[in-house]
């Protein structure tokens, strides 16, 4: 018999419906295997069962089964999904250190790689029940349990929306495992160390102190995953921290006490001379050595996220480990008074900075270092203005010192000492080229032409009015002889301390030659002005009874023995008090001393106290004792120098220039 219309289509319906029914089975028993690891949101989700199974009732009525059999497949996928979750942060419970760590990123990767297809799924459930929901809507008004339908799909849907909030971070179970890799981070950091040696030797090879290989690839690996998952602001902060808390350690232990100095313009540089050599090498392994580290470190562990990171990072550590302080302790040296010997004390500055320019120029160029560079220079020019200041007052200075008064004893002022050590000390090599270096830089600043010779030139000005002051302060002695004894001292001094050394170089051999030739000419006049004055005293006139006979006054000739003996004392006693300082020099003019007086001395007592023993023996002096106490002239007085050699480079005093000190003539 024919079926009518109504029942064909009822048996159609009739299998939609059994098709329906058994697909929404299968998602029930999907989620009944898995309900108890989805905790809440796993139990919310067994509402899909029976909303789904109702929805298939409905879908001859509502043409809804398309949307329900397309939502089936992603729902039981979010089942899958999730209960790969929950096993991937059962993983994460794991330390992530080595040899782990890989493997922990790993699961770290696979659980973003897990959530992200979670979300993915519920989305696209999502937008087929949400059809589903405004079919129910739209119909609501063909049947009357349609509002029964609504509400469980709706309150399905909900459940996705809650599954693709946590699909973002998985819970919290993604922060936490940032949180323990942030902490692997600073334990890496901080348990391991490249040592930094706690002196500059050049020998020291960089790289041999570096990280481990292993431990860079595993920082590297750890910024790389917390560059991605906006973490990078947290782990620069951890780096910087650890790194600067080492450096500042280690720049603590070179013993920098001194740093805290503090130096205003009424100090004087020979304060802190000596730790001018200190701060040379501690500013010379702070950038070779920790450093250049630092920023090779801060490049490896950040290249993979780009120079910007590193750069900053590299800054921050620059800046804060105590560099700074170094650094300052240079600027301040500057701030002292102005001093002949500043100057070699910023030439020493200037060549430290000059130096380590190719480490300055590579590790603080770019964007992030431009507080350091601003010091940088603010130093340099600090250091170049006050060096060329100074060097060319010089000459002023030593112009300004012919107004004094020369040393009362006939002693090499100590404007000599000064001057000539001072000057061979500008002409050694390295002294020699810096300051070179820094007048040229000074001319073209002040765009000046730089001229040849500059050093020299005006070196060989300050010699010659070095030369101008000796003949003037000869000139004030109202004793001629030690006027002539105070130039054949300096000039002495002026030959020897000037033969084989830079200065000696630069005045060349004809200067040194003259030199020599008015020490014998002083020395000519000194004696012929005093002690061979001594010797008319001893003259033969009215000495015989009878002309032509053989008779002699025997009173006249000690008469004049003891005038000649009186005179000697009284010379005696007053060059007693005269210097001079060099040992060869005093025994040269000593022994002209004695070659002048002795001999006829000695022949005086031989031809006319002759026979008379018991006369003899009233001289006051004989030739022996005579030679002998001359042997004793001309010492220095120690006590006057303090013990030292009388060569000693003496320091500067105050004198006539506001803010400049000068030595002042007189010793």
């Amino acid at each position: 018999m024919e079926e009518s219309p109504g029942l064909v289509n009822l048996l159609a319906a009739r299998e939609i419906l059994k098709s329906g029914i058994q697909k929404s089975r299968t998602v029930a028993t999907a989620v009944d295997q898995t309900g108890s690891r989805l905790n809440q949101a796993s139990h919310n989700l067994a509402y899909l069962q029976a909303p789904i199974k109702n929805m298939a009732t409905k879908c001859a009525v509502y043409e809804i089964g398309g949307h329900v059999d397309r939502a089936i497949a992603p729902a039981a996928s979010v089942l899958k999904v999730l209960d790969l979750v929950y096993e991937l942060q059962d993983s994460l419970q794991i330390d992530p250190r080595a040899p782990a760590l890989f493997t922990h990123l790993a699961i770290i990767k696979r659980l973003q790689g897990a959530l992200k297809l979670l979300a993915d799924n519920c989305k696209l459930v999502i937008l087929w029940l949400e059809d589903v929901v405004q079919i129910l809507k739209d119909n609501a008004a063909a049947a009357a349990d349609d509002d029964w339908y609504l509400v469980h799909v709706s309150k399905v849907v909900n459940i996705l929306v809650e599954l693709q909030v946590f699909s973002q971070d998985g819970g919290g179970v993604l922060s936490s495992a940032f949180d323990r890799l942030e902490i692997e981070f600073r334990r890496l950091l901080t348990e391991t160390d490249f040592s930094h040696p706690t002196d500059s030797d050049e020998d020291n090879n960089i790289e041999d102190s570096f990280f481990p290989a292993p431990v860079i690839q595993e920082l590297q690996a750890i910024t790389e995953v917390l560059a991605a998952n906006n973490r990078l602001d947290k782990c620069s902060s951890i780096y910087a921290q650890v790194r600067i808390a080492n450096a500042r350690a280690t720049i603590q232990a070179l013993n920098v006490e001194y740093l805290g100095i503090q130096l205003s313009e009424m100090d004087s540089v020979q304060n802190v001379e000596a730790y001018i050599y200190q701060w040379d090498e501690h500013m010379e392994f702070a950038v070779r050595n920790l450093l250049q580290k630092e920023y090779r470190l801060c490049s490896e562990v950040y290249k993979r996220v780009g120079k910007d990171v590193w750069m900053d990072c590299f800054s921050k550590i620059a800046t804060e480990c105590g560099f700074i302080d170094i650094f300052d302790f240079g600027s301040s040296v500057c701030k002292c008074k102005k001093e002949a010997m500043k100057l070699l004390t910023l030439l020493k500055i200037f060549s430290t900075l000059d130096k380590l320019r190719l480490q300055f120029n590579e590790l603080f160029s770019g964007k992030f270092c431009v507080n350091i560079q601003n010091q940088t220079r603010a130093l340099v020019k600090k250091v170049v203005d006050g060096a060329c200041e100074i060097f060319w007052e010089l000459l002023a200075q030593v112009e300004l010192q012919r107004a004094s008064s020369p040393p009362p004893d006939g002693d090499i002022p100590r404007l000599v000492y000064f001057v000539t050590d001072y000057c061979d000390q500008l002409l050694e090599d390295e002294n020699r080229s810096i300051l070179t270096r820094v007048l040229e830089i000074s001319q073209v600043w002040n765009q000046a032409n730089v001229e040849d010779g500059l050093l020299s030139n005006e070196i060989h000005s300050i010699m010659k009015a070095l030369e101008i002051n000796l003949e003037s302060w000869s000139q004030s002695y109202n004793d001629t002889a030690l006027s002539y004894l105070f130039m054949m001292n300096s000039h002495w001094y002026l030959c020897n301390s000037t033969r084989g050394n830079k200065l000696g170089e630069l005045m060349g051999k004809s200067w040194l030659w003259a030199y020599e030739e008015s020490v014998e000419y002083y020395e000519a006049l000194y004696l012929g002005e005093s002690w061979e004055n001594l010797l008319v005293l001893l003259h033969e006139e009215g000495l015989t009874l009878f002309p032509g006979g053989r008779a002699i006054n025997r009173d006249l000739v000690k008469t004049r023995i003891r005038i000649f003996c009186e005179a000697f004392d009284e010379m005696y006693k007053k060059q007693s008090k005269w210097i001079l300082c060099d040992k060869a020099l005093r025994w040269k003019t000593c022994q002209l001393i004695v070659e002048a007086i002795v001999p006829p001395y000695k022949s005086y007592l031989q031809r006319f106290m002759a026979g008379l023993d018991h006369e003899t023996e009233r001289v006051k002096y004989t030739a022996e004792s005579l030679e002998k106490l001359i042997g004793l002239l001309f010492q220095p007085k120690l006590e006057k120098y303090g013990g030292s050699k009388c060569t000693d480079l003496i320091g500067m005093k105050n004198a006539t220039i506001n803010h400049f000190s000068s030595t002042p003539a007189a010793a």
